[in-house]
């Protein structure tokens, strides 16, 4: 008896990258949204210097701002999807979208904390995005 090989049709094989591709973009969303957070909760302690008679202290105050606990919850939700997108895609092509955080992260830190953007920051940023269209082009 021949072995019977299951037939994949094209439209659902394009379903489970559209699928992985958002995934991959639901994490990055997470990872930022939570690490924008956490810059947010940071920032209203102040500079911290950790001392072994000082860890305990540092350590509850951080557990116990909202924006660090919101931001570890969401930045904890965006892996679930990442590990998703992990399941269906090679790690040579899902793990370059990840650089759209730092797109992300850029435009945030401008946005919502006034940090500086320079010509070099615009610059790498384009670069990043025209890298990960070569990878995406790469999955069709």
């Amino acid at each position: 008896m021949d072995a019977v090989e299951p037939v994949v049709s094209p439209r659902k094989t394009k379903m489970v990258l559209d699928l992985a591709i958002v995934y991959i973009l639901v994490a990055v969303v997470g990872s930022a949204a939570g690490q924008l957070l956490l810059k947010k909760g940071m920032s209203t302690m102040g500079p911290l210097t950790i001392t072994a008679d000082q860890i305990l202290g540092i350590l509850w105050r951080i557990a116990t701002n909202p924006y660090v606990v919101i931001g570890l919850f969401i930045y904890v939700c965006g892996t679930v999807f990442w590990l998703a997108a992990l399941s269906r895609k090679d790690l040579s092509f899902a793990y370059p979208f990840a650089s759209l955080s730092y797109i992300v992260m850029i435009i945030g830190g401008w946005q919502l904390f006034g940090e500086r953007i320079d010509i070099w920051r615009i610059v790498g940023s384009l670069a990043i995005m025209t890298g990960v269209i070569l990878i995406a082009q790469s999955g069709k």
